[in-house]
Formats: structure tokens, C-alpha cells, sequence
């Protein structure tokens, strides 16, 4: 009877101890100074990637115009809505690996007649080129975003490219304005980004960075500016940490010949060979996770030192046009697709993402998560009619009040979050003025078992009033959204979690969570 008593005592006082864990809060203190911010976060560090890769294109954005779903043009209207509802800035197209096998010819002029080809990358699919320059760059005006063009280096020629330019932004007479306007479109759109290849060290030529360098050179070279369209170029740049890859690009092609340099780095808890389940995980693979999330921001302060040595004016934009989470795929989706489910701890990195790039605003000013519906990290999942908003999504919608505003220099402390050997900040923060005075603080609490007191000490103006408050969490870090349950993950009020007292804003963050706080 009595070690019945001790072992029944023991469950009590471990279900004691894990809820004082779980329940438990810890302090963390930012400092702001409201009259300090001299940097603007571009809007364009929002940006986006669709690639023609699994069901990014094909039945995410597009569906034909003889679909029953709703559509204008073909492409549906509620990812429309969806996407001006988060104000994306721009849209990068048509890859990825696919764009270095992509001749843009293939894609114009009547659809029954274009021919097909296989996509070699993703999944050996035949690839019918139904979805082409002119339903892209008409689906951006729908959307209200600005296109990024990526071209072909790889496999593509300088003509070809060229010829691609014209046809896209020339307004005037000449054999690709009339071939365009023979194809439904009189008018030029205006296209500013435009990259030069991709992936230009691996599958798009497995080029040496003194090859590329010289290629790029001369490929953007032919890449005209026509009337009052001003291409806004961008070299292939670095794979992770490959800092020779940027040293070389930096040393070879001079800040006039380019506007930006690009740096791709994915999240992943287990290497290439060993990513893991997009839901199913344990705390560790967590930990690591979101420990390698946050090497984003060494990676950056890296890249962007070796670029000042060259460029200390940081003319050159670093581009982190390839960024998010990747994981195994779905069982019993094709692996070519590259599906996988968006939990809480994917807007844990989103948001934390993001506040790296806030953070670094003088030199990132633009950023493509990958990849926007149905592929990697995407905001929007669709299934035939069906249409669901994912966590990451939410956090887009959280912090687009970012865009355009002026960085606020911050000063975060808290403790750490530790499991075995990864460490890291328990919080993350960033903060921005807007146009109208009105100042944002977005905090990231990583921790997966400790609320936070986390205390806002805004300096250098006076701040009368919360103006609101939106919160994102969930009961488990691995729940997600799912066509049963579209809305177990969204924003939330979290006026009652926010308190302004003495000109000290108080903010009490749940476990796992996201908020951003609007004060004036």
C-alpha cells in the first residue's frame, strides 16, 4: 500500500511539474528608440516565388478559363483576393530550376498550338506551356504586384533573353512589339526585376563563380532599357554560406552593371538527406529548426560584409530570393512536387525570418519566400474548389503593416530557450514606423513551454494609446490547417494580452506565438 502511495504521489507531483513548465512565465524587455529610424524595410522584402512545380502553377494559381472554379483569365479569383488581401509586392516567375530549362517562346500565342516539353526538375511531368509571359504578367495585374522576371541562362541564349525584354517592355515598332500585339497585348507591361539565370553554381549550368560572372556580364548587357521601363537587374549569387561565390561576383561585375546580388537558404532540421516530417516532430527537431532558421541572420551579416568591401555605399540589394522551411514531402504525394503540410512552427519562422530582414534592411531589400501555393513553405493550399489560408500566411497579413515603413532600432532581451545542445533567444523582435506615425513592435516567442512578460520601453516620443493587436498561436506547435479544419490557426485579438502604462507598453505572449502591437 505504501509504494502504491509513493508511485501515485510521483505521477501527481511529474503532472505538477509538467504543468508548472508548460505555465510557467518568464520576463524579456525590448528597448525601441522611436526617434532613431534613418532605414526604410522595403515592401518588396514580402515578396514571392511560383514555379512550375507541382501544383504552384496548375490548379494554384491557374485553372483554365473554361473552369468551373471562379476565375479571370483563367487564374482563380479567390488566390486573387487572397494575395491583395496581403499586399504582396512582387512575384517571382517562372523558376527556380525551371526557368534555366524554359524558352519563353513556347508559352505565346494560341494555346492549342504551343508546344510541350517535360519538366525535367519536378517530377518528369509533361509541361504544356498553357501558363505563359502573357497570363503571368496580366495575372500580376490582377494581383496588384510587381513582376520578377527570372531568365534563362542556363540553356537560353543572349538573344533569346534579350528578345524577351523587348517583347515584354518595348513600346514602339519592332518584330517583338508586333508580335506581341499579334498575340493580344498592345500595350507593354512593366516588368523592373528581372534576374539574370538561377542557381547559376548548381542546376541552372553548375557554373565556377568566375564563369557566371563573366556570363553575366554579358547576358544583362543586352538586356534594354526601352522608354520609361527600368530594369532593376540581379545576379545569381550564393548557395547558403559559399562566401567565395559572392567575393568573386562582388570583385567581377561593378555596382553599375546590377541592383542586386541573390543568396537562397532553406530551413530544415536534418540535412538534405534527412529533413524530417513537416508535422510530425519532436521537441529536439524543433530546437534544431528553429536553430537553423536563425543562421539566416549570420548568414546575411556575412554576405553583406563581403559585399561593403566592394560596395560600402551598399548599392547592391542583397536578395534572398529562395528562403523558408523544407521538409519530406506528404506521404503518398508525388516527391517531385514538393508538398508538405504549414504548421505553427512555420509562421514561427516567418516571423522570425522576418525580423533578420528588418534587421538588415540597409542591404536585404528584397526576399521571395518559396513557394507561394501549394509547394514548400506556401501561404495558400488549394484542392480543386477548395481554397485555405496557412499559418505562414497569417504572418504575412501580420506584419504587412512593415511594409515601406522606417526601421526602428531595437534592443531585445529575454532568456533562452535551450533543448540538448541548440540555444537561442527565447523572443525575436523587430519595430518600424509608419507614414502616419503609427509604430508596430512584431515579437516572435519561440519557447515552446514558457509564456513571456515581455516589457516595451518606447523612447524618444510619447505613446498615448494601443490601436491594436493581433495574435497568432496554437494549443500544439505541430497543428495546422487542413480542408476539415480550415481555421484552427488564425489571428486573434490580443487587445487583452496588451497594456500601456507610464509609457511602458506590457505585452503577456503565450507559448509559441506571434504578436504584433500598433501604438501611437
Amino acid at each position: 500500500m505504501k509504494n502504491i502511495l509513493h508511485r501515485g504521489l510521483s505521477v501527481i507531483m511529474l503532472s505538477l511539474g509538467v504543468c508548472a513548465a508548460v505555465y510557467a512565465q518568464s520576463k524579456a524587455s525590448i528597448i525601441v528608440d522611436a526617434d532613431q529610424g534613418e532605414v526604410q524595410i522595403s515592401r518588396h522584402i514580402y515578396g514571392h516565388f511560383s514555379e512550375h512545380l507541382g501544383h504552384c502553377i496548375y490548379g494554384g494559381f491557374y485553372v483554365g478559363e473554361n473552369s468551373p472554379i471562379p476565375n479571370t483569365k483563367g487564374v482563380r479569383n479567390d488566390v486573387v483576393e487572397a494575395l491583395k488581401n496581403i499586399q504582396i509586392p512582387n512575384l517571382r516567375w517562372p523558376g527556380g530550376c525551371f526557368a534555366d530549362e524554359y524558352h519563353w517562346r513556347d508559352g505565346i500565342g494560341p494555346k492549342a498550338d504551343r508546344p510541350k516539353m517535360i519538366n525535367t526538375h519536378w517530377g518528369g511531368v509533361t509541361e504544356d506551356n498553357s501558363f505563359g509571359t502573357h497570363d503571368f504578367l496580366d495575372m500580376c495585374e490582377l494581383i496588384g504586384t510587381e513582376p520578377y522576371i527570372c531568365g534563362n541562362v542556363g540553356s537560353g541564349t543572349v538573344e533569346e533573353m534579350s528578345k524577351w525584354v523587348e517583347y515584354m517592355t518595348f513600346d514602339g515598332e519592332s518584330p517583338m512589339s508586333k508580335l506581341r500585339s499579334e498575340n493580344g497585348r498592345e500595350k507593354p507591361w512593366k516588368v523592373q526585376f528581372l534576374a539574370v539565370g538561377n542557381e547559376s553554381w548548381g542546376c541552372g549550368g553548375n557554373m565556377t563563380p568566375e564563369a557566371y560572372a563573366d556570363n553575366y556580364r554579358r547576358y544583362q548587357t543586352f538586356c534594354r532599357n526601352y522608354g520609361n521601363n527600368q530594369l532593376l537587374k540581379v545576379a545569381g549569387g550564393a548557395n547558403v554560406d559559399d562566401y567565395r561565390w559572392t567575393e568573386v561576383i562582388m570583385q567581377k561585375v561593378p555596382a553599375s552593371m546590377m541592383w542586386g546580388l541573390s543568396l537562397h537558404y532553406y530551413t530544415h532540421p536534418g540535412g538534405w538527406d534527412n529533413k524530417g516530417s513537416a508535422t510530425q516532430f519532436s521537441t529536439r527537431q524543433y530546437a534544431e529548426t528553429m536553430k537553423r532558421c536563425l543562421y539566416m541572420d549570420e548568414l546575411v551579416t556575412r554576405h553583406d560584409a563581403i559585399m561593403t568591401k566592394y560596395d560600402p555605399e551598399k548599392r547592391v540589394a542583397l536578395v534572398v530570393d529562395e528562403w523558408g522551411s523544407w521538409y519530406d514531402v506528404e506521404p503518398g504525394t508525388n516527391p517531385g512536387f514538393l508538398f508538405q503540410q504549414n504548421t505553427m512552427r512555420d509562421a514561427l519562422i516567418a516571423a522570425s525570418t522576418l525580423n533578420i530582414f528588418h534587421k538588415h534592411a540597409d542591404r536585404v531589400r528584397m526576399a521571395n519566400i518559396a513557394q507561394i501555393i501549394n509547394v514548400l513553405q506556401a501561404v495558400i493550399f488549394t484542392d480543386g474548389d477548395k481554397m485555405l489560408l496557412t499559418p505562414t500566411y497569417h504572418i504575412f497579413d501580420m506584419y504587412k503593416i512593415h511594409q515601406d515603413a522606417t526601421l526602428l532600432p531595437s534592443t531585445v532581451r529575454s532568456e533562452k530557450y535551450k533543448v540538448d545542445e541548440f540555444e537561442m533567444d527565447q523572443i525575436n523582435a523587430s519595430a518600424s514606423v509608419d507614414k502616419d506615425g503609427v509604430i508596430h513592435v512584431s515579437v516572435a516567442n519561440l519557447d515552446l513551454n514558457k509564456s513571456v512578460e515581455v516589457s516595451v520601453d518606447i523612447r524618444g516620443t510619447k505613446v498615448k494609446g494601443i490601436q491594436n493587436v493581433q495574435l497568432l498561436t496554437s494549443d500544439k506547435i505541430g497543428d495546422f490547417n487542413s480542408f476539415d479544419n480550415p481555421n484552427k490557426i488564425q489571428l486573434a485579438d490580443g487587445s487583452k494580452k496588451c497594456k500601456l502604462k507610464d509609457g511602458i507598453l506590457t505585452i503577456s505572449m503565450p507559448a509559441k506565438s506571434v504578436v504584433t502591437v500598433a501604438v501611437k
